[in-house]
């Protein structure tokens, strides 16, 4: 089964609301080794300006891939996860992620090439507080391998 190439141009909107809170931070932040003291001590991040702990850049990412679910599940796109690779990831800070947002993501589908009996999906993930300010956009590409690949 193919990848629907009408998922070109779909927006799938921003669902719960995620909470960022300390200790997600501060877990995130010891998984991918990231070390500064703004990740795990407020006081820390407090010095450098911060209203509470800091979160790694790519602390992003789990906020998008809520919102790259909703793609994955649907059954008009017709995406078989198991033959899902994960092609490219790029992230655009419009400000630092701290402890206390509630965040918010909408996913866009940019484009399907499709390559052979596979596809080459690109989305993006605008990431917001709930009270509207923008914070992050995330912008990933998946490779979805056709049954002979």
């Amino acid at each position: 089964m193919s990848i629907n190439p009408d998922l070109q141009g779909r927006r799938y909107p921003a669902g719960e609301p995620y909470q960022v809170g300390r200790e997600k931070i501060r877990e995130f932040a010891r998984a991918v080794k990231a070390t500064h003291p703004a990740h795990f001590d407020t006081a820390a991040a407090e010095a450098l300006g911060y209203p509470d702990l800091l979160a790694p850049p790519t602390f992003a990412i789990i906020v998008a891939q809520q919102a790259d679910a909703q793609l994955i599940n649907d059954p008009e796109a017709r995406i078989d996860f198991t033959r899902v690779v994960h092609a490219d990831q790029r992230f655009t800070h419009h400000r630092p992620i701290v402890a206390g947002d509630e965040l918010l993501a909408e996913l866009h589908v940019d484009s399907v090439r499709a390559m052979g009996d596979g596809a080459l999906i690109s989305t993006r993930a605008e990431i917001s507080t709930v009270e509207g300010e923008k914070v992050a956009t995330t912008v990933s590409s998946i490779l979805v391998r056709g049954e002979g690949q």
